[in-house]
């Protein structure tokens, strides 16, 4: 297998100093295309994560297995112009999550194959999510000790799955581990947010140690690169718990009793202010995952869009694209009903206004996809400046300067920047 050596070392970059490494937690053309240019134009390395729920070896949401999904992103990769060795895929709370309702031998051995599937497609950070009880496990939370197990089993499948491939050394999986996970996309309305306690991380850390050893992983150890950890910040359907250094301080300073070339990896940091992504950097939190802040800001440029085509007259075939996409909601509700409650008005305001962002679940439906492109069919004239006034406060005096032509592409890909931004400045 070719080998390129030093593609991970960006991962331990800034162990002890203030940078920064953001990981994109998307399957969404769109957003991968745009951060991906953004990757290349300033020669930045590309780390991008797939959920189980997003990818697995049944397809998953998205329709894709980990080989399809590997494929999938160096053929945007080599659309954007970015170098197949600057990209990294991960695979992100790989564990019996998805298949929590079934006996636990029946989740681990999906888990398990899905870990196979992973180190055989190229994926090569592994975040070990096994802090989830299933069926047959007794009522409440999952021993630590069982967590960890299940843990290394994993791991274990991933190690001798890359053995029999004959990877290099600098192609060996990476892994993440830690028993404080939040949710995937949000977590806010369940549980209150809660800062990791240090004293339970050190415990931890030489748990997950002593197991690794224990389960003839220990080679692996040497490659655990990150622990997940709760500095204080989450965000629900309305609301945002932005990062407070003050209430993180002991946290913070635990991070020098982290294993050599290990670091913090911090979810569910969607929608947090520019300063509070640049202060957790500069307090160690420095790997930081975005999923939804990015297609929500897709959504936004889709509704700026349609209520341009709206008020435009001559147009005779519209996209009608919310009347779709609600449609979509409403026929398969699998994605949305277990987050949004509340009356019929709050459940239709949550599907389009929610920063857990469950409408990205339908925009790769071909009904979805047919009603985006013809959007965009339909906006490729020059649009009246009233509108863009109107609709696109921010954009107007750019869109005016570029003597009335209009791009709607262009202006998807810049909510998406704009988003992105964020965090690699604060990451820089």
């Amino acid at each position: 297998m070719q080998c390129f050596p030093g593609r991970l070392k960006f991962l331990d970059i800034g162990a002890g100093k203030s940078s920064g490494t953001l990981s994109v937690c998307s399957s969404h053309s769109i957003v991968l295309q745009t951060a991906m240019t953004l990757a290349a134009q300033e020669n930045r390395p590309f780390l991008v994560e797939a959920t189980p729920g997003q990818v697995n070896q049944f397809g998953g949401y998205s329709d894709m297995t980990p080989a399809v999904f590997a494929a999938y992103i160096r053929r945007l990769a080599k659309t954007a112009g970015l170098p197949e060795a600057h990209i990294v895929i991960g695979a992100d709370h790989l564990g019996p999550h998805l298949w929590k309702h079934e006996p636990a031998a029946v989740a681990m051995a999906k888990s398990a194959e899905l870990a196979r599937q992973c180190v055989v497609a190229g994926f090569k950070k592994i975040h070990l999510d096994t802090d989830i009880a299933c069926a047959d496990d007794p009522p409440g939370k999952l021993n630590p000790e069982t967590a960890a197990r299940r843990a290394a089993r994993l791991c274990l499948t991933a190690e001798i799955t890359a053995a029999d491939s004959a990877f290099c050394d600098d192609d060996l999986p990476v892994y993440v581990i830690g028993n404080e996970v939040p949710s995937p996309g949000g977590s806010l309305e369940d549980t209150p947010v809660s800062i990791t306690d240090s004293d339970t991380l050190r415990s931890s850390l030489q748990l997950f140690e002593r197991i690794f050893h224990e389960m003839d992983v220990s080679a692996a150890w040497q490659r655990v690169i990150a622990v997940v950890v709760q500095p204080g910040v989450d965000f629900g359907n309305q609301h945002i718990t932005p990062y407070r250094r003050q209430y993180a301080t002991a946290l913070s300073k635990a991070f020098r009793d982290l294993p050599d070339g290990m670091r913090f990896e911090i979810h569910s940091t969607d929608f947090q202010p520019s300063g509070a992504l640049r202060r957790m950097v500069e307090d160690h939190f420095n790997l930081l995952k975005a999923g939804p802040r990015l297609t929500f800001a897709f959504r936004k440029a889709m509704l700026a869009l349609e209520h341009i085509e709206a008020e435009i007259p001559d147009i005779e075939h519209r996209s009608h694209l919310r009347q779709i996409m609600t449609k979509l909601m409403h026929q398969s509700p699998c994605h949305w009903q277990s987050h949004y409650r509340g009356s019929p008005e709050t459940i239709r305001f949550l599907q389009y206004f929610s920063y857990k962002d469950r409408i990205r679940y339908y925009w790769n439906h071909p009904e979805a996809i047919t009603a985006v492109e013809r959007l965009y069919h339909n906006l490729s004239r020059p649009v009246p400046e009233a509108l863009l006034r109107q609709y696109l406060p921010d954009r107007y005096l750019e869109i005016a300067d570029s003597a009335g032509s209009f791009d709607p592409l262009a202006i998807v890909r810049h909510y998406i920047q704009e988003a992105l931004r964020a965090y690699l400045d604060a990451c820089a």
